[in-house]
């Protein structure tokens, strides 16, 4: 019998210390916990002596950390064979759906925008074998760090041990219940996570489309066909939706937004089937970034910011921000620069013709070097493009590339950074390299990259593409360079969507090789 003691400042394989209860089922508990090897917030899943279906969680936890999808929670370390039982999973700092709808029903095409991609991962997990069964509104993260987050996917079955006849059609009825309650704000199956439950009609809840003006015909058919399938093919035309294949390839063709962005929330799920507000069980079996596509989905988003609370003040402006601000200059500013254009326009008209007297066996329609074929021209007159999401790739280790402070490389703020993990040897002798992969919601023309680096020794190359791929060779390399902090030209301009800034060398910091990019800009059209 284990004489471990399971409480707050316990640390569990030399490595995870346990802070504070987040939940508690039946002999499983929550935490919230420090990885003190990586430095950064976790969540532990803990098990009493008793509990009896701690092999199936583990086994189910290894499973899920296989499925190939950012939207999917992450788990970091599972082991049964200690004396303490535990499930190292990621901790996710962001908003639930449950918290979103505090504000009111979302609008129809930001619904669909984030139900959508909470459907496209629980397909990857049903193709991998792994269900959810447990689909509820705190279910669904809207993370800091501007990624959708499905939590509990294959864990929460596994610990109530939920048993299904059909589980493809238990999750599509889950994402329709999703779908309705973003349209709604009302939970179909009664009161769940703080919503109140659906209206109900001869033949149970009412249609999203009856509840609320605004509701888009083809959305009320999927929400309806999915969440309420009794009524598929009477209130609405087609057959229920029994599958989260079939309810990806129905959401396909429907205009989406990605959500708004929020005010940060500090929020891990908690325990499967439980109220966040109540902490009762729930036996039902029922279970905002900025860029707009149409169809589309924010893959590879991964990532969550820092665990720190948010600052209340901003710290001094970036370069990125110096270089909006200029544009914003005063009206007397304005006139000082165009009698001073004016003036250098004459004086180089001047030259121009004195040259041209001087040499008259030039032809001035010869572009020169800096003229408006020269790739550094293109890469001055292109514009920053927006960043939806980042995450940290590791494709030759077994783990994340701090996915989580994947945001800080991209926040305006300098102070912050996204940094590799510690190598103690030189990263050409372990690996082919490491990256971090920004994806700019859709696919742009890039003409060149801003680094700002911590320290000098990097070896880069910057890769572009248009698939969320997790190698490297999903990428094409269209640039490259080395040193510090530096502006890479493009020497032609490349089209994607995905942007990897792939490291085979870094600096060596203090008794480990590190690299840290403080601030990253993407210029393009």
């Amino acid at each position: 019998m284990s004489t471990f003691l399971i409480e707050p400042g316990a640390k569990l394989a030399n490595r995870y210390r346990l802070d504070q209860v987040v939940s508690e089922t039946g002999g499983a508990t929550r935490w919230k916990a420090t990885d003190e090897t990586l430095a950064r917030p976790v969540a532990v899943w803990t098990f009493t002596e008793g509990f009896p279906r701690t092999s199936e969680v583990v086994r189910a936890a290894r499973a899920t950390s296989r499925i190939p999808d950012a939207r999917v929670t992450q788990v970091f370390d599972a082991d049964d064979t200690t004396p303490v039982p535990y499930v190292v999973e990621e901790w996710v700092i962001g908003s639930s759906l449950a918290d979103l709808l505090a504000q009111g029903p979302m609008e129809p095409e930001r619904a669909a925008g984030l139900v959508a991609e909470a459907a496209e991962a629980i397909a990857a997990a049903h193709a991998g074998g792994l269900h959810h069964l447990c689909l509820t509104p705190s279910k669904l993260m809207w993370s800091s760090g501007g990624a959708v987050k499905v939590t509990g996917i294959g864990v929460d079955a596994a610990l109530l041990g939920a048993v299904v006849a059909d589980p493809a059609a238990v999750d599509a009825q889950g994402l329709g219940n999703l779908l309705y309650a973003a349209l709604t704000g009302h939970w179909p199956g009664g009161p769940q996570s703080g919503l109140p439950g659906a209206p109900q009609g001869p033949a149970g809840p009412y249609p999203p489309g009856q509840i609320r003006q605004g509701v888009t015909e083809p959305l009320n058919t999927i929400t309806t066909r999915a969440a309420l399938p009794q009524l598929a093919g009477q209130m609405v035309p087609g057959p229920p939706i029994t599958s989260p294949a079939d309810f990806c390839a129905a959401m396909a063709e429907v205009p989406r937004l990605i959500p708004l962005p929020v005010s940060p929330v500090e929020s891990a799920p908690p325990e499967p089937g439980t109220s966040r507000r109540t902490g009762e069980l729930d036996t039902t079996g029922s279970g905002p970034r900025r860029s707009a596509r149409s169809g589309g989905s924010a893959r590879g988003a991964t990532a969550a910011r820092s665990a720190s609370a948010p600052r209340a003040e901003r710290p001094a402006p970036s370069r990125m921000d110096q270089r909006a601000a200029r544009s914003q200059a005063s009206p007397k500013r304005i006139l000082v620069g165009v009698v001073a254009v004016v003036l250098f326009a004459a004086v180089v008209v001047g030259a121009w013709s004195l040259g041209s007297s001087l040499q008259p066996g030039d032809d001035p329609a010869t572009p020169s070097a800096g003229s408006a074929e020269d790739p550094a021209d293109d890469a001055a007159d292109a514009s920053p493009l927006e960043i939806v999401g980042s995450r940290g790739l590791n494709p030759h280790g077994d783990t994340d590339e701090h996915s989580a402070n994947a945001p800080l490389a991209w926040d305006g703020d300098p102070s912050t950074a996204w940094n590799t993990q510690g190598y103690r040897d030189p990263l050409d002798m372990i690996k082919p390299g490491v990256g971090l992969q920004l994806e700019l919601g859709a696919s742009h023309e890039i003409h060149a990259v801003d680094l700002d680096m911590a320290g000098d020794g990097y070896e880069f190359e910057i890769r572009v593409g248009d698939a969320n791929g997790n190698s490297e060779n999903d990428y094409e390399v269209v640039g490259s360079g080395s040193g510090s902090s530096q502006e890479v030209v493009l020497d032609e301009p490349a089209t994607g969507q995905y942007v990897l800034v792939w490291f085979t060398a870094l600096p060596q910091n203090g008794g480990d090789y590190r690299g840290s990019v403080n601030e990253v800009e993407v210029r393009g059209t």
